[in-house]
């Protein structure tokens, strides 16, 4: 499979399902609640079915795996993941910081991930080797030291759930700028060079999957909170390559 002839397909998936999020953006909406009692909306759920429907008349022998409609042909050399709403607490606030990830794996690991941004109309893509947004040419910028870098997560209160408090709060006080700027909307920023780090304490798959190719492709490092494979993991760090080992250092086990 040539990847670069994949890219009019991925933006046809991000467009398609943009278009039925754009609907349903700052209305009255059902909100629902999942077993984990996360929110999921009919946005949420007829996008994902949009782009299932797409993928399947194309590559019918790929696999997909999805938040909202699970799994089908998950061993299949190439698998899409897909996360419609990335942020829907996001969403249903009418906040802007929500996006939709898709992933693509060949034999369990992602070679593409896009960002997309509907209401933005901002579209971010990744190879693992290099990242553009809506066709040029993004990096993360130059950040060499931990006290003059940006920090997001998404979700302050949960890191003390999963990982140790106290030493990510010693870790706001060490840097530049803290903010809860998070879902993937904070992974863009680093992509784009707008910010440093970005921490998420528990991650799905469907979370993670199309950050890899794009944090790896705009220079970045991604793993696991330990410093692993993020592929083996359920949380992830991302930085710059400067400072990346001193962040998993101060956050340490």
């Amino acid at each position: 499979m040539n990847l670069k002839n994949l890219s009019p397909f991925l933006n046809l998936l991000a467009n398609q399902s943009a278009d039925v999020i754009k609907k349903y953006f700052r209305t009255s909406l059902n909100i629902e609640s999942k077993a984990d009692f996360s929110p999921v909306t009919i946005a949420d759920k007829l996008a994902e079915e949009k782009m299932r429907n797409i993928i399947t008349k194309e590559f019918p022998s790929h696999g997909i795996i999805g938040e909202e409609f699970g799994s089908y042909n998950p061993d299949a050399e190439y698998v899409w993941v897909l996360d419609p709403i990335d942020g829907t607490k996001s969403f249903i606030s009418g906040a802007l910081s929500f996006g939709t990830l898709i992933a693509l794996l060949k034999n369990g690991k992602p070679i593409l991930g896009v960002i997309n941004h509907p209401i933005l109309d901002e579209f971010l893509m990744g190879d693992n080797k290099t990242c553009s947004l809506n066709g040029r040419k993004v990096n993360f910028r130059e950040c060499s030291s931990i006290h003059n870098a940006t920090l997001l997560t998404t979700d302050h209160l949960n890191i003390g759930k999963y990982h140790n408090q106290n030493k990510f709060d010693e870790l706001i006080k060490m840097v530049k700028l803290y903010r809860n700027w998070g879902d993937c909307y904070g992974y863009y920023l680093l992509a784009t060079g707008y910010a440093d780090i970005m921490i998420d304490p528990i991650m799905s798959v469907w979370d993670s999957m199309a950050l890899i190719p794009i944090i790896n492709g705009a220079g970045g490092i991604i793993t696991d909170y330990n410093g692993n494979d993020p592929l083996k993991g359920n949380s992830i760090i991302a930085s710059n390559k400067q400072i990346h080992k001193t962040v998993i250092s101060l956050l340490g086990k």
